[in-house]
């Protein structure tokens, strides 16, 4: 047998050049800049507002930390002055900052909690839940008012619905905001009490846990306990942190409710006197010290960035994202 040679014609290598991109169509660079355009003029406001509004005071507020100013006359350049001054000649400043730390630390975890078990409650189905989740809510509306304050002076004061209460167990009460000892005790329970936002929060993210992992847990032989422990609390982190962040930043910043129940004036004896209220006090004061509240303020940033810098960081250690 003869071989047969079998000729193979080679073939055209296929162009590996790109292919020319189509030209665009006439006017399509002109539409694209137009709604360019059109959407900056509508961004415009919020630019300008973060200029004027935000941007704009925070570097004014920046420079002022170095000066002495008083609102009237020019700003005087002092350099670190403010700063050293806090912390090595101001007493009253230790006092706002241990009060506020108190305050922070203590509230925040309660209020979180009181959140997270009347979440759970409402979780079950209970009829007519849009009634309660909105008369819960109420109270988180209304907590930072100068009305709710001015109740809350009504409630703990000598005559107050607490001692009301305690008289009718012959138990001779006392005027809470008065008392140097339980003044402080009053706001972190008005805190606590506007607990509305973060249990909101709570019940979307249980609405959002599977009840297929109950019921399977459940025929392993888990308990209630046990679920919670092993199911809730870790698929719920993630909403405890940003619950715990947010509390956080906003007790930090609390305000209104001090101002008011002390009378504008954090006492008695200091112990309503927290960090914001005393920036206010010197920067509208008497004195005028707008060069030092400025300061204040600007150490009161770097304390809440520490803080929410340090949540973020070891949330990796606690929180846990479902792959679902």
């Amino acid at each position: 047998m003869t071989r047969t040679e079998i000729h193979v014609e080679p073939t055209r290598a296929r162009s590996l050049s790109p292919r020319k991109a189509r030209p665009e169509p006439r006017g399509a660079k002109t539409r694209r800049r137009r709604e360019a355009v059109t959407a900056y003029v509508f961004l415009a406001p919020w630019f300008v507002g973060l200029a004027l509004i935000t941007a704009g005071p925070l570097v004014a507020s920046l420079y002022l930390s170095f000066t002495d100013y008083n609102l009237i006359g020019d700003a005087d350049w002092v350099g670190l002055d403010n700063y050293q001054r806090m912390f090595t000649d101001d007493p009253r400043f230790m006092k706002a900052l241990r009060n506020t730390a108190v305050y922070v630390f203590v509230s925040v975890p309660l209020q979180l909690g009181f959140a997270l078990a009347l979440a759970l409650l409402l979780d079950r189905g209970v009829s007519g839940l849009p009634i309660y989740r909105s008369i819960y809510y109420l109270p988180s509306l209304l907590g930072g008012s100068v009305a709710i304050a001015i109740l809350w002076r009504q409630i703990f004061g000598d005559e107050g619905i607490v001692n009301g209460f305690l008289g009718i167990f012959g138990v001779e009460g006392t005027s809470w905001i008065a008392n140097p000892d339980t003044a402080l005790g009053t706001l972190i329970i008005l805190n606590v009490w506007t607990f509305g936002a973060p249990m909101v929060i709570f019940l979307a993210g249980l609405r959002q846990i599977p009840q297929s992992l109950y019921e399977a847990a459940g025929i392993d032989g888990a308990n209630k306990l046990r679920q919670f422990r092993s199911i809730t609390v870790p698929l719920l982190t993630p909403i405890i942190f940003f619950n715990l962040v947010l509390q956080l930043i906003n007790a930090f910043q609390s305000f209104t409710q001090a101002f008011v129940v002390s009378g504008g004036k954090g006492g008695p004896a200091d112990s309503t006197l927290f960090y914001t209220m005393y920036i206010y006090l010197k920067g509208f004061g008497p004195s005028l010290e707008m060069g030092y509240a400025s300061a204040m303020a600007w150490v009161l940033v770097l304390i809440i960035a520490v803080f929410t810098a340090i949540n973020f960081g070891m949330s990796k250690y606690w929180v846990f994202y479902s792959d679902k």
